[in-house]
């Protein structure tokens, strides 16, 4: 499809009963994505209030919709064109009902305590990388608004006592994560570890954070394997968004 604001578009499968229209040169949904659905949604699974900050398109927040369907949920997004793209997805998965989305940057969100808050941060500071000829790609990738510092004090302000804040990010970047957990008064509790190729080092994680400190649990998900076939956690994360 061609779009006249957007150019050309795609309607792409999300989960078995949601879909999602994407810009096909611009910013995607991705493995990421997928992998902090999951993890968030075994971290609390009886969530009933969810947040989703800097939700993008939409990929996480309307796989958790699908994911939990007793809940209410509220996405965030600052980029124009991604905040369109979200309110069309939110509008053809018929959402409307139990799903808000507001237009603006998550740090100036002023909303209550809410049961499970997710993010799916920039990995590459502005200074470290090039930026994408689209700019909607860009500011997905690169840390133009701020980085994890930003989206760890924003989901900590808006976390329940005993919710759970699950953030994915540059699997090297957990020390700044460490850093502003320790600042915002909140404890990385547990750590998802992606390989998206064996056997190289993981591309990214996800970890949990949470007010309540607990020892650390540490698992990794391997998605390929050294002669390049899909895994079993790969077949697992397929399952749970219901293919």
């Amino acid at each position: 499809m061609i779009d006249p604001a957007w150019g050309p578009v795609t309607e792409d499968r999300l989960t078995r009963d949601y879909t999602i229209v994407q810009r096909r040169r611009g910013h995607r949904f991705s493995s990421d994505d997928m992998v902090t659905a999951f993890v968030a949604c075994r971290r609390a699974p009886a969530a009933r209030t969810v947040l989703d900050l800097g939700c993008g398109i939409g990929s996480v927040l309307l796989h958790l919709a699908w994911s939990f369907p007793a809940a209410t949920l509220t996405g965030i997004e600052a980029q124009a064109i991604s905040f369109a793209l979200l309110t069309e997805n939110v509008r053809r998965n018929l959402l409307e009902g139990r799903v808000t989305i507001h237009h603006g940057d998550l740090r100036e969100l002023r909303v209550g305590a809410y049961d499970l808050v997710t993010g799916t941060p920039p990995y590459f500071p502005p200074d470290t990388a090039v930026g994408a000829q689209d700019e909607q790609r860009a500011y997905a990738r690169i840390e133009y608004r701020g980085g994890i510092e930003a989206y760890v004090a924003a989901g900590a302000a808006a976390l329940a006592d005993n919710g759970s804040l699950v953030l994915c990010g540059d699997a090297r970047a957990e020390h700044r994560l460490a850093a502003a957990a320790s600042e915002a008064a909140v404890h990385v509790v547990a750590r998802t570890a992606i390989v998206a190729h064996a056997p190289k080092p993981a591309l990214f994680s996800v970890w949990t954070l949470s007010r309540t400190p607990a020892p650390l649990a540490e698992e990794e998900l391997v998605l390929r394997d050294a002669a390049g076939h899909t895994t079993a956690d790969a077949a697992m994360l397929r399952q749970f968004s219901g293919f």
